[in-house]
């Protein structure tokens, strides 16, 4: 180095506490609504009585505020500290970091507030609604933007294994949201999907898995491959190992989404691809945990005195038992037990609470008294929040698993006459109220170990300084002269575009295969002829169950199996959801299948069910919904809804709109007729009549279909 001038510059440490902190409160607020959800399910009265604390509106709120809220700040305040000093080099510029910052809170602030007033798209992990997704789109580029700069005037010749993972989780989020996401406007809180019912699931399910594996798992591993070896003061286990496990996992990741699809009316050739590619990931994802955990050769007797790798430990594992038990439930006979269960819920929760939760705790536990230069203010409080976290998690996990287990069999159970032995759904939701009970304990561990953790951060930097800049200093970077043995990979770690546009055709790849035929090629998606678009009034019904989160607790999607057959009536066709925008099959069971409750019941059925679940069903544990009586829905916007629909496809005649609520009244005096001889008075633009129309309809195409076929 003698002769080299040095560069003298300064990390901007900030911004970094900024983010830090948002991750903390928001984790507090996510944690503390999924406790309430949790306690709903099996104590109704913490719906609260009111439309906007119902498990169905609140779920999403919780989902969001966990995965965007706290893992995404926790994501951004571990690439603005680790990524200037892999680089050598301060953020690209200081006025978009702090764009991003207050862009993701107002993203953020935005979703608190419309989930729960019922402005959804109904999406998993993507419900928030157009002008949302637009603001996410820009803000996420701006966030690449920062990273991209900072990459071209940095002043480190090769990029470290954990910029490779940054780098593919924005171009690969970027991507996923913006198709996922296309959708034409009706007004500013209501749009409707661009794909529809099986080309939807495909898409959304594309989104959905790799929302999990780019903003869940591919950002966590860059973090890992940073703060784990910095913690630990070693070295990563095997730079070669990290190589394969990076391309290995971008591109192989892309391809599983329809695993979360099997036995659905997805065609099977997709199917079979995702179980496919979601096996083989076991390979990289091992490689990943296994890189992590031998990193700490060495090291394990400061791991059972330093809370901060106690912490890392856990995570690590909990993220290769996660990605075990993904690829294991995409086996085919394994997910015919296993979908539709509180399974899917442990498995998510094991990733989500160990992998993410655990890793950004022990992050911040490390952050923190770097930046206000001062020690942890007590080892035994983080020692504390460890433990109280794990129990958390066995308690949340274990019952679940039990839960999942109760289900199925009981689901799937005959009788030694061949009929179902247990007809009532709500005989299996009532045998696994202890374990609801557990898993709502398992919560309440969690967060007390995060209040925990509040304490000893706010302790920590009282006794400390807070160093806003630090400063550093290296030499400026020299124009690179090629010399014979370079390794390949090293030759293109000094190439970031380069770099960028390979991660980027190894992600496209997967989902061109996937998606392109499914929307391009009719033969996929088999039409039926009976199968026509909603009415009006049932429109605006299928509007308002997507807007209380029905969704969340109903699947509609009968399988091929003969116990759901048995209960719900004829399997779900391909061709029965081609005008369902978005589609609703669903990803859990807390209530039955409704593909075929069309007819099921009368009117009056349906009424007092919303008004008092348990008067049609005793002992349900369903919130009510009174107010859908009294409530008055806005038809006005029928017009806008209808031509909306008709530019996306939908075969309404031209013109239709002007005659659309007309329609929509006579067929809401009909309902009223009959709810009316049930000694039942309603008005017919109470929202209880628009969610009846719908309901009614469910699954009634198909049985056209049978009558005219004998």
């Amino acid at each position: 180095m003698s002769g080299t001038t040095l560069e003298q510059f300064k990390y901007d440490n900030k911004i970094v506490k900024y983010f830090g902190v948002a991750t903390i409160a928001w984790g507090i607020v996510g944690m503390l609504v999924g406790v309430l959800a949790a306690t709903q399910l099996f104590l109704p009265e913490a719906n609260l009585g009111n439309p906007y604390t119902t498990f169905g509106r609140i779920r999403p709120l919780h989902t969001n505020a966990v995965i965007f809220a706290f893992v995404g700040n926790a994501i951004f305040a571990g690439i603005y500290y680790s990524m200037p000093r892999l680089l050598k080099a301060p953020m690209w510029n200081k006025a978009l970091s702090w764009f991003h910052f207050w862009g993701w809170q107002l993203i953020i602030l935005l979703a608190a507030i419309t989930l729960p007033l019922g402005i959804t798209s109904s999406k998993e992990y993507a419900e928030l609604e157009w002008p949302i997704d637009i603001l996410i789109a820009v803000v996420w580029v701006a966030f690449g933007a920062n990273m991209i700069g900072t990459l071209i005037k940095r002043r480190e010749k090769h990029m470290y294994v954990a910029i490779w993972f940054y780098l593919a989780s924005f171009v690969t989020v970027a991507v996923l949201h913006i198709f996922n996401s296309l959708a034409l406007p009706v007004s500013f809180f209501k749009s409707y999907s661009a794909y529809a019912g099986v080309q939807d699931a495909l898409v959304q399910w594309w989104y959905g898995h790799n929302a999990v594996a780019f903003f869940l798992t591919t950002p966590f591993l860059g973090l890992m491959y940073y703060y784990l070896p910095k913690a630990a003061n070693r070295p990563v286990y095997s730079y070669k190992l990290s190589i394969v496990h990076f391309w290995s996992l971008i591109f192989l990741y892309i391809w599983a989404g329809p695993h979360h699809l099997l036995y659905t009316s997805l065609p099977e050739w997709a199917q079979v691809l995702g179980v496919v590619f979601s096996v083989m990931l076991i390979a990289p994802s091992w490689g990943g945990m296994v890189n992590g955990l031998l990193t700490l050769r060495g090291a394990w007797d400061k791991v059972r005195v330093d809370p901060v790798l106690k912490f890392m430990v856990v995570a690590v594992t909990a993220y290769g038992m996660a990605t075990f038990e993904g690829p294991m439930l995409s086996l085919k006979n394994v997910n015919a037990i296993a979908h539709y269960t509180d399974w899917i819920v442990a498995h998510v929760h094991i990733g989500g609470l160990g992998w993410n939760g655990f890793f950004t705790f022990a992050m911040l536990y490390w952050l923190w008294p770097k930046m206000w230069k001062t020690n942890l203010y007590s080892t035994k409080l983080a020692t504390t929040h460890f433990w109280l976290g794990t129990l958390g998690i066995i308690f949340y996990a274990l019952p679940m698993y039990v839960a999942a287990l109760t289900q199925s069999l009981m689901w799937k159970e005959f009788t030694e006459a061949g009929r179902l032995a247990y007809p009532n759904f709500l005989q299996t939701v009532i045998q696994i109220v202890p374990m609801y009970m557990l898993r709502a304990f398992g919560g309440l561990l969690y967060l007390s170990g995060a209040f925990l953790m509040v304490y000893n951060m706010v302790k920590t930097a009282k006794q400390g300084t807070f160093m806003a800049e630090e400063a550093d200093e290296a030499p400026a970077l020299k124009p690179h002269v090629a010399h014979d043995g370079e390794f390949w990979h090293r030759a293109w770690e000094r190439k970031p575009v380069f770099f960028t546009v390979l991660a980027t055709v190894a992600i496209l790849i997967g989902g061109a295969v996937e998606i392109i035929p499914t929307i391009l090629v009719k033969s996929n998606v088999p039409t039926i002829a009976t199968v026509e678009p909603y009415t009006p009034l049932e429109l605006q019904g299928r509007d308002l169950y997507i807007s209380h989160g029905c969704v969340g607790c109903h699947s509609q999607m009968i399988r091929p199996f003969r116990s759901e057959t048995e209960r719900y009536g004829e399997y779900s066709k391909a061709g029965e959801f081609v005008y369902d925008r978005p589609f609703l099959w669903g990803s859990k069971r807390t209530g039955p299948d409704l593909h075929r409750v069309g007819g099921k019941y009368p009117d009056s059925w349906h009424y007092n069910h919303m008004v008092d679940p348990t008067s049609m069903s005793p002992g349900s544990l369903m919130p009510p919904y009174p107010w859908m009586a009294d409530n008055l829905m806005d038809h006005s916007v029928v017009p806008a809804k209808i031509n909306t629909l008709r530019k996306l496809g939908v075969p309404y005649p031209d013109g239709y709109e002007e005659q659309a609520n007309a329609d929509l009244m006579v067929q809401a005096d009909g309902i009223v007729k009959n709810l009316k001889e049930s000694g039942i008075s309603v008005m017919p633009e109470s929202e209880m009549v628009a969610l009846i129309a719908y309901l009614q309809r469910l699954g009634t195409d198909i049985k056209k279909t049978t009558a005219s076929n004998p």
